[in-house]
Formats: C-alpha cells, sequence, structure tokens
C-alpha cells in the first residue's frame, strides 16, 4: 500500500453541518458521482440528516476533463483512492463517525476495504447499493470471498432481478453473519422496477434510502 497522497478528485458533499456521521459514497463503474441514482441517495440520505460525500475515481475524473469514455482504474488505484478520501475525511470531521459504501463496483471497493479502515480509522460500517456478486451471465465467477468472513457490519442493498446477482442467487451464497441483505422490489442493478410491479423508480431509491438510513441509525445506537 503506498503512503503518497494521490491529487485531489472530484467530490459533492451535501447534508447539514451538525450531522450524526459522513456517509463516504463512491460511484459505480459506468456513471459519475452526479449521477441520478447517485443525486436520489445522497440527496435523500443528506435529507434524512447524513452529512453525505460523494467523490469520483480518477478515471472518471479525466471523463470527466476529456469527454472520452474509458474503463475503469486498476483495482489497487481504486483502493489508494478510496483510502485517501478516508484520510480526507478524517482530518476534516475527525470526531465525527464515518460510514462508507457505494454504487455497484464502489461498494465492492468500500467492501474490500471495509475491515482494514474499521481497524486503522474507525470507519462504523459499509454500504453497498447493488452489489456486483458476478458479471451478468456469468454466475460461476463469483466475487464473494471476502464478504465470507467479514467481520464489520456491511449492508447491501439488491434489485430482486439484479442480473449482477438475483435474488434466487445471491440467498444461497454463503455470507459472514456481520452481512445484512435488503431487497429492491422488482429492481435491476440501479433498482428500477418493472411496470408491471406498479412501482416507479423513485419510490424504489425512497425505499433505499429508508433501509440506508435505518442500517446508519442502527449502527450509530449500537
Amino acid at each position: 500500500m503506498t503512503t503518497n497522497a494521490l491529487p485531489p478528485v472530484p467530490r459533492l458533499i451535501d447534508g447539514p453541518d451538525d450531522a450524526p456521521a459522513t456517509v463516504l459514497l463512491a460511484h459505480g463503474a459506468g456513471a459519475p458521482m452526479d449521477s441520478p441514482f447517485m443525486a436520489a441517495i445522497g440527496g435523500g440520505l443528506a435529507e434524512k440528516g447524513w452529512c453525505v460525500v460523494r467523490f469520483e475515481f480518477p478515471y472518471m475524473a479525466r471523463m470527466r476533463e476529456t469527454g472520452r469514455r474509458q474503463g475503469p482504474d486498476r483495482m489497487p488505484l481504486l483502493q489508494e483512492t478510496f483510502r485517501e478520501q478516508v484520510r480526507l475525511d478524517r482530518a476534516t470531521w475527525a470526531e465525527r463517525p464515518l460510514f462508507i459504501g457505494g454504487k455497484s463496483m464502489g461498494g465492492r471497493v468500500a467492501s474490500l476495504l471495509i475491515d482494514e479502515l474499521a481497524t486503522s480509522h474507525g470507519v462504523r460500517g459499509c454500504l453497498c447499493l447493488g452489489y456486483p456478486f458476478h458479471p451478468p451471465g456469468k454466475p460461476l465467477t463469483l466475487r464473494t470471498e471476502h464478504l465470507v468472513s467479514l467481520q464489520t457490519p456491511t449492508l447491501i442493498l439488491q434489485g430482486e432481478r439484479d442480473t449482477f446477482g438475483k435474488r434466487g442467487e445471491v440467498e444461497a451464497y454463503a455470507l459472514s453473519a456481520r452481512v445484512q441483505l435488503e431487497w429492491i422490489p422488482s429492481g435491476d442493478h440501479s433498482f428500477k422496477p418493472t411496470k408491471s410491479s406498479g412501482l416507479s423508480e423513485a419510490e424504489n431509491w425512497a425505499t433505499a434510502v429508508d433501509c440506508s438510513d435505518g442500517f446508519l441509525r442502527q449502527r450509530l445506537a449500537g
């Protein structure tokens, strides 16, 4: 692990100055920190009273500057960027409890680091918004090894029909007792429901905010 600070990356901060905790969220592989999904979840949690910090990985920041699409950075750089954001948070709000998480890839990176960061920086828990349990169409290519032994409380919010891990698949996985699963009804990878469900995307995003808020409050109380 490198100890050199990385160049600054874009950040968005929402929520009150007297928030009970900070929630540090990373985006998914294909959409930035201000995508409709990230804005709905981040803004919704801010309205619940949390300080929500969204940030972008270096490749997404370059895409924003150049307008040219490119693939995600390699995992070591993604992880070190997340660590740097945690260090920045601790330097800014040293006494405020901290949670980390993100959408899809961002949540996966957070979950890979949560036990380490719980020990080194006192991070209280992890929030995964649509976890990429496996690539679509490749159910045997699992990304669950670290989830089996996870020691820090983690909430995974998953759409019931997510192609990265449908409910019938995920409920058969052996996951740590510290991993809590909540299902977004009829939701896809971004929690969008089918028309026949009678639900709207906005309603499912609101459900995700409510579940996340409940998890955060439970962890602070516990």
